[in-house]
């Protein structure tokens, strides 16, 4: 289910992660030429509304999956601290 806070943060994240995925490739690519802006505008038209979606569909994922993570870095922690004694 979509609300707002899901949604502004997708546009916010999308907006900077596109502009600086893009900006960064697009001058590996092309370096400093005489029309890098334009180059990179046509290139993060495309990005940042792919971004906004992939963050819609791939939040609630990396979401449960930094969970286990944490939980299981927990998990080692805790058992790491009962062989020390």
């Amino acid at each position: 289910m979509m609300n707002l806070p899901s949604l502004v943060f997708a546009l916010v994240m999308g907006f900077l992660m596109s502009l600086s995925i893009t900006l960064a490739t697009t001058f590996v690519r092309v370096g400093p030429a005489e029309n890098f802006f334009w180059l990179w505008l046509e290139v993060w038209v495309v990005a940042y509304p792919v971004a906004i979606v992939c963050i819609l569909i791939y939040k609630p994922l990396a979401s449960r999956l930094s969970e286990k993570i944490i939980q299981g870095l927990g998990s080692r922690k805790k058992n790491d601290g009962h062989k020390d004694n």
